[in-house]
C-alpha cells in the first residue's frame, strides 16, 4: 500500500529547505511554522489521494519512489521523465510537482519551467505555489512575481495563504518595497489579511525593506500576534539601528522564546556589545546551538578567543556551524596554529563532515602557516565531496596555493572554475602579484575587465601590488590615477601601496609628496614603509621631515621605534638613539619576535628565538651544533 507519509516527507523538505549557506540553521520561525501548517494541508491532499487509491497506480508509486532518492543523476531523471510521458502519468499533480522540484535541483530551473508550462492542470494551486517557491529558493525573486501575475491574468489560478508567503519572501529578499505593497493589496482583496502567518510575513517583508512605519502599522492592527510577529518587528528595528524600540518591544513581549533571545544576542554581537549579549545569554531559560554559536562569534569578533573557547567547550551538542565559527575565530585573531589543531579535532573526535564553510574557514590558516601538505589534502577532500561547486571554496584554494608559492596550482584551480566572480579574480591577481609575476597579474586584470567584471578596491590593491613587486613605477602611477575614472576613491591602503612602490624604486621625493597630499592621517604601515625606504637610502633628513608631520602617536608601533633608532644610528646620533631606547622602555615596547615554521607529516611546527618548548628540542639543538661545526670547518677549508 502507498504510504501518504512518504509524499509528505519530500513536501516537508521542500518547505523547510533554506538557501543561507553561512548558517542554514538560522531560518526564521515564521518559515518553520508556516511549513508545518502547509505540511498539514498537503498531508490532507495525500490522504485524499489514498482514499481514491485508483489514482495511484503501481507505475506512479514506482516513479515517486525513484524521485525520492537522495542522489539522482541527470540521466536517471530524464529516464523517469520519459517513462512518465510514455505512461501519461503527468496528470497526477502531486507526482508532476515532485518531478518539477527534483528537476530544479538536478537539471535546472529552465527545464523545470518548461515542464510547468506544459502541465495539464493549469489552475492547480499546489503545483503553482511550488513553482513560485522554486524561483524564490534560487534567488530569482522577480521571476516568482512575474509567474504570479501571469497566472492571475491568463488562468483561473486562485491563490491561497501559502502563495502570499512565497511572494512576501520574494519581495523581502529582493528588497522590492513597491512590489510588496502590491502583494499586500492582493492579500487584503483575497481575504487573507487576518491570517496570522500571512500578516507576519508582510511585517517581515516591510522590515527588510527598511519601512518600519508600514511594518509597525500592520503589527498594531493585528488582532492576534505570535512570538514570530514580535520577533519580525524587533529584527526590523534592529536592522535600522533603532535600539530604543528594540529594547522596548523585547521587554513588552508577552512570551519570549529561544528565537527571540537569539535575535537579541545577534543584535548585540553585531554592535560589538558582548557584555549585553552575554547578559541576554545568561537570562535564557533554554539555549540551543544558535545561542552558543552567536556568543562564540561575538567573543571572537572582539578578540576574546579565550572566552570563546570556554563557551565552545561547554556546548552540550556541537554541530558543524559551532566548529566553523570557532575555527574561523581563531584565524580571525591570528591564531592559525590553533585553528588547524581544532580542524584536526573535528576530523578525529567527531562524526561531523567538514562543509564548504569549514573549508573556507580553515584554508586561510593553512595559507598563513604555509602548510602546503595539509592544503593539498584539503583540496583532495574538496574534490571527493564535490565541494568545488562552491565559488568561495575554489577562491580560498586559489588564495591558499598562491600564498604557499604554488602559483601554477592556483592558476589551475582558477581556470577550472565555472562560476568565477570578482572575488575569484581578485584572489588570482593578488596571488600572481605576491609571487612576483607582475606581467601575468596585469594580464589577468585586463582579461577580467574584458569579461565585464568591474574592478573594486581589492582589485586595485592587487594591481598596485603587482606593479610594486615588478618595479613598474610608471604603470603603478597610471593605474593609481585611473582609479578616479573607474569611479573608485583611493583609500589609505592604495596610498600605502604607492608609497611602498616609490620607496622600493628610491623615488623618495615622490613618496614624500604623496604622503603630504593624501587625505588621510599617516598610519603605522605607511610610516614604517617610508622609514624603511629612508633607511635603505640613508636619507635621515627626509625621515625627520615626515616624523615632524606625523600628528599623533597612533602611527607608532613597536617596529617603527626600532626603525627610527636605526635611522638615527646611520648618522651616529647616539643621543637620539638613546632617547628612542629610553622611550621604548618607558612604553614597554618590544620588537615583535620573528617566527619560523616548518611542516612535517602534515603538522606545522613553529620556532621563535630562544624557544625551547619543542618536545625534541635537545635533539634539534644537537643537530644544529653539528651543522654549525660543519659549516665552520667548510669556511676554514675555503680560506686555506
Amino acid at each position: 500500500m502507498f504510504n501518504p507519509d512518504t509524499l509528505a516527507t519530500w513536501i516537508q523538505k521542500i518547505i523547510v529547505k533554506q538557501n543561507n549557506e553561512n548558517h542554514p540553521q538560522n531560518h526564521t520561525k515564521l518559515e518553520e511554522k508556516a511549513g508545518e501548517e502547509q505540511l498539514k494541508s498537503y498531508k490532507i491532499q495525500v490522504n485524499n489521494a489514498q482514499e481514491h487509491n485508483s489514482l495511484w497506480s503501481s507505475r506512479e508509486r514506482q516513479c515517486l519512489f525513484l524521485l525520492q532518492q537522495k542522489r539522482i543523476s541527470r540521466f536517471s531523471l530524464l529516464q523517469i521523465h520519459a517513462l512518465m510521458i510514455k505512461l501519461s502519468l503527468e496528470a497526477n499533480v502531486n507526482l508532476l510537482t515532485k518531478l518539477i522540484t527534483t528537476v530544479v535541483s538536478v537539471l535546472g530551473i529552465r527545464y523545470a519551467g518548461k515542464l510547468f508550462d506544459e502541465r495539464s492542470q493549469r489552475d492547480d494551486t499546489f503545483i503553482c505555489n511550488n513553482m513560485m517557491k522554486a524561483y524564490v529558493g534560487l534567488g530569482q525573486f522577480d521571476e516568482s512575481l512575474i509567474l504570479y501575475r501571469s497566472l492571475r491574468r491568463e488562468t483561473g489560478f486562485v491563490p491561497d495563504s501559502f502563495t502570499f508567503l512565497n511572494l512576501a519572501k520574494s519581495c523581502s529578499s529582493g528588497l522590492g518595497f513597491w512590489e510588496g505593497m502590491e502583494v499586500h493589496n492582493h492579500v487584503v482583496k483575497c481575504g487573507f489579511g487576518s491570517y496570522l502567518f500571512v500578516s507576519t510575513s508582510l511585517i517581515d517583508m516591510y522590515a527588510k525593506c527598511m519601512n518600519m512605519g508600514c511594518a509597525r502599522r500592520l503589527f498594531d492592527e493585528m488582532s492576534e500576534k505570535s512570538e514570530v510577529s514580535w520577533t519580525a518587528l524587533i529584527s526590523g528595528y534592529a536592522r535600522c539601528g533603532d535600539m530604543d524600540n528594540v529594547k522596548d518591544l523585547f521587554n513588552r513581549m508577552p512570551e519570549k522564546d529561544t528565537a527571540a533571545y537569539n535575535m537579541m544576542i545577534d543584535v548585540f554581537v553585531k554592535l560589538g556589545d558582548v557584555e549585553s549579549a552575554r547578559s541576554m545569554f545568561d537570562q535564557m531559560p533554554e539555549r540551543n546551538v544558535v545561542s552558543w554559536t552567536s556568543m562564540i562569534d561575538g567573543y571572537c569578533n572582539v578578540g576574546d578567543v579565550v572566552s570563546a573557547k570556554l563557551l565552545f567547550d561547554e556546548i552540550p551538542e556541537k554541530n558543524i556551524y559551532s566548529w566553523n565559527t570557532m575555527i574561523g575565530g581563531y584565524f580571525q585573531n591570528r591564531e592559525s596554529q590553533e585553528a588547524l589543531q581544532l580542524f584536526h579535532r573535528l576530523q578525529t573526535e567527531t562524526l561531523l563532515e567538514p562543509d564548504n564553510i569549514t573549508i573556507v574557514s580553515v584554508l586561510p590558516a593553512v595559507a598563513d602557516l604555509g602548510a602546503l601538505d595539509l592544503g593539498c589534502w584539503i583540496h583532495q577532500y574538496v574534490r571527493k565531496k564535490k565541494l568545488d561547486k562552491y565559488a568561495n571554496v575554489c577562491t580560498a584554494l586559489v588564495d591558499m596555493y598562491a600564498k604557499c608559492g604554488e602559483i601554477t596550482k592556483a592558476r589551475t584551480v582558477f581556470d577550472s572554475m565555472s562560476n568565477k566572480g570578482i572575488v575569484s579574480w581578485n584572489a588570482l591577481i593578488n596571488g600572481l602579484a605576491v609571487n612576483g609575476r607582475a606581467k601575468e597579474a596585469l594580464e589577468a586584470f585586463s582579461e577580467m575587465k574584458q569579461k565585464g567584471f568591474k574592478p573594486n578596491d581589492v582589485t586595485m590593491i592587487g594591481v598596485l601590488s603587482a606593479c610594486n613587486h615588478g618595479g613598474l613605477v610608471e604603470e603603478g602611477l597610471r593605474w593609481f590615477r585611473e582609479m578616479q575614472k573607474l569611479k573608485l576613491t583611493p583609500k589609505i591602503e592604495h596610498y600605502g601601496c604607492m608609497v611602498d612602490l616609490f620607496g622600493r624604486a628610491r623615488c623618495l621625493e615622490e613618496a614624500e609628496k604623496l604622503i603630504e597630499c593624501m587625505p588621510y592621517e599617516i598610519n603605522e604601515i605607511i610610516l614604517s614603509t617610508f622609514l624603511s625606504a629612508c633607511l635603505d637610502a640613508k636619507d635621515v633628513a627626509r625621515a625627520e621631515r615626515i616624523l615632524n608631520k606625523t600628528p599623533t602617536w597612533k602611527a607608532w608601533n613597536d617596529d617603527n621605534f626600532v626603525l627610527l633608532g636605526n635611522v638615527y644610528a646611520l648618522e651616529r646620533r647616539w643621543e637620539d638613539v638613546k632617547q628612542i631606547k629610553g622611550l621604548m622602555r618607558r612604553k614597554g615596547t618590544k620588537k615583535e619576535v620573528g617566527c619560523s615554521s616548518i611542516e612535517v607529516d602534515s603538522r606545522v611546527w613553529e620556532f621563535i628565538a630562544g624557544d625551547t618548548t619543542h618536545p625534541h628540542w635537545c635533539l634539534i639543538r644537537s643537530i644544529l651544533r653539528k651543522l654549525h661545526m660543519n659549516m665552520e670547518s667548510k669556511v676554514l677549508e675555503l680560506r686555506s
